[in-house]
């Protein structure tokens, strides 16, 4: 009977020593559906240079995947937001404490040569083409994803450019049926010609080999120094809580990064944000991905951010 309890005990010993080993190991990475690609690409070159972690990731449209987080208290180490907004808004202060503000992109009208009139869109007649009877096109849920914001706020801002009133709601009232929770669960629909267009990020159709038209930067709300002029567009879009409704204004686009409060290895998510703030490793990724890199810039959880991460962030919150 010893002996048999001996052994039960030696496995139970043995079994959480595994299980702890596996929880020391182990990184589970939350990120926006716009950042696949180089998230997997940073997660593989992690691995690579540090034999026997394991990177498990998780790609939402950004609000939905904070939700899992705040609401649903699923396991993150590592929160990556297609919005540093989401995380201000839904993480802080109840699920995490700062906020690393490190990349930007753009938003275009995207495409493939099968779709109708490819040979005649441009970055002039994009909304009219998107009006015309025959074609169909999609777009992103924005009570779940920033680019189904930002596609709704540059709809906005084309009406206001174009002066073309009811522009936005024309192009809004179209298709409700392709609207998606995350930009990328749209690409399917475009490659099978389902979709004759999407709006989605730049970045995102050059990963993707698609045709894409460039918007002029009044609209794409790639550039920080329109602020004031991309800041005359807002909608409202659903809050954390039940019932709260959250006023969006236009801005520059700019992803953030975050460590939840409830990390289970704290370390080893320290050392996977370094690595994907550093140059020569995670930005140089998101560069050759197609998005411009914007590290270090203010923060104004600055004060907040761990004095090892501080580095890549500024003081202030311009």
């Amino acid at each position: 009977m010893k002996l048999l309890l001996t052994i039960l005990l030696s496995c139970l010993i043995t079994s959480m020593l595994i299980s702890c080993r596996q929880s020391d190991d182990s990184l589970r990475i939350i990120h926006a559906g716009s950042l696949t690609v180089p998230v997997k690409e940073a997660a593989d070159s992690f691995m690579n240079r540090n034999p026997g972690v394991r990177v498990l990731t998780e790609a939402w449209g950004s609000k939905a995947g904070a939700r899992r987080v705040s609401d649903l208290g699923v396991p993150c180490d590592v929160f990556i937001s297609a919005d540093y907004k989401v995380i201000d808004n839904f993480l802080i202060p109840g699920h995490a404490s700062w906020n690393i503000r490190f990349a930007g992109n753009e938003l275009s009208v995207v495409y493939t040569p099968r779709s109708r009139y490819a040979d005649e869109i441009h970055s002039g007649n994009w909304h009219e083409i998107l009006l015309r009877d025959d074609v169909v096109y999609g777009r992103s849920d924005p009570d779940s994803d920033p680019c189904g914001v930002r596609s709704v706020l540059v709809t906005i801002l084309a009406e206001i450019r174009y002066d073309h009133p009811g522009l936005s709601e024309k192009l809004l009232s179209r298709h409700r049926n392709m609207i998606r929770p995350k930009e990328t669960d749209l690409i399917a629909l475009l490659k099978t010609n389902t979709l004759d267009y999407i709006f989605l990020y730049r970045s995102v159709a050059q990963q993707h080999g698609l045709e894409y038209v460039r918007l002029p930067d009044s609209l794409n709300l790639r550039v920080p120094a329109l602020n004031d002029w991309y800041a005359q567009a807002r909608t409202e879009t659903r809050g954390s809580l039940p019932g709260e409704t959250i006023t969006e204004t236009g801005e520059a686009m700019v992803y953030g990064i975050t460590i939840p409060h409830k990390t289970r290895n704290r370390q080893l998510a320290d050392e996977f944000v370094k690595f994907f703030l550093s140059g020569d490793g995670g930005l140089d990724i998101l560069e050759r991905n197609g998005q411009h890199t914007m590290v270090p810039s203010f923060s104004a959880t600055w004060e907040q951010i761990p004095e090892e991460l501080r580095d890549f962030a500024l003081p202030g919150e311009h």
